[in-house]
């Protein structure tokens, strides 16, 4: 499908500010759907796709005005304040796991897993240690923090560094925010362990191949590992960013709570980490369950279900 073209719609947030901002926002939301009213008349869609963010409730309001069939999709397992507003206007909620339908109609949502890019599906773990050069008879640590990074993985993932390439191969993605902070503060390392410690401030492509060729993953419980940890059977050791609302924690209590992962808070970094990391390391076994455990959550064929999910609402045949 080709991208066509770029709109921009005024909207603002209601939730968690003042009074001045929540005014402005409401003026701006009623020049959105205004705005929004405008290119649904020129662009005469036949179903929305719609999802978080304020920019799609003034589209939503304008939409449900003018009867264009609406799909939401919900990427975490709790949905926030605009798509539990704009899911109110919509024929459909594209779940990515099926304990969301408490949030909405009866009916309404139906469960299709999270989509993942097809440079994700395609990779394979021969191909990952190949491309990072890995050796297949050391377990492999995978640490990330989204693009931006997560200063406090990487601070405690520093303190620990040295011993802990003494027991596995660690692919380290610190986020461009922290690159060269992240590197200043790592230790010096010895040559054995400098061959092991693979560091990049970000992957985009590659990060397929480092989920393939991971046997643990260290990271956050944002809404793509709902989709990326299963996919793979990768056990992780989930971390909820802490400074947000509890979209994380609901996150990785999921992924828990079946034996997928352990959640680990972010103020027990500095105690808790290292000997964490050591029993599942030293523990093949239990990170074989929690691998099977995490397989059976995978739904491989996501994106294209919520497509035809979608074109089903524009009255297209699929197929």
């Amino acid at each position: 499908m080709q991208f066509r073209a770029y709109h921009e719609v005024d909207a603002g947030p209601l939730n968690g500010v003042g009074l001045r901002r929540a005014l402005d926002s409401l003026v701006r939301l009623t020049r959105g759907t205004w705005q929004s009213w405008h290119i649904l008349r020129r662009e005469r869609p036949a179903a929305l796709l719609l999802t978080g963010g304020w920019a799609n409730v003034p589209l939503a309001l304008a939409a449900a005005v003018r009867r264009v069939p609406m799909l939401v999709y919900l990427p975490d397992i709790e949905p926030g304040l605009t798509i539990r507003v704009v899911a109110r206007l919509a024929q459909r909620v594209a779940m990515t796991t099926p304990q969301s339908a408490a949030y909405f109609r009866p009916g309404q949502g139906v469960a299709l897993g999270y989509p993942l890019r097809q440079a994700i599906l395609q990779a394979t773990r021969a191909a990952g240690l190949a491309h990072f050069g890995l050796d297949d008879h050391l377990p492999v640590l995978l640490v990330f923090g989204g693009s931006r990074g997560a200063r406090s993985l990487n601070v405690a993932l520093a303190a620990i560094l040295p011993d802990l390439l003494e027991r596995a191969q660690v692919i380290h993605i610190s986020g461009t925010t922290d690159w060269e902070e992240s590197q200043a503060r790592m230790p010096q390392l010895s040559p054995q362990q400098a061959a092991r410690y693979h560091a990049f401030p970000y992957l985009h492509d590659d990060m397929g191949l480092a989920f393939a060729c991971a046997d643990l993953a260290l990271c956050r419980s944002g809404a793509s590992t709902l989709g990326e940890l299963p996919y793979f059977g990768l056990p992780a050791v989930l971390v909820p960013y802490p400074h947000a609302w509890r979209y994380q924690k609901v996150n990785a209590d999921y992924l828990a709570e079946r034996g997928a992962a352990l959640v680990l808070p972010d103020e027990a970094l500095a105690k808790q980490l290292w000997p964490t990391l050591c029993a599942l390391l030293d523990d093949a076994p239990r990170r074989q369950a929690m691998r099977q455990a995490a397989l059976s959550l995978r739904q491989a064929d996501s994106a294209e279900r919520i497509a035809e999910l979608w074109l089903s609402l524009a009255g297209q045949e699929v197929g």
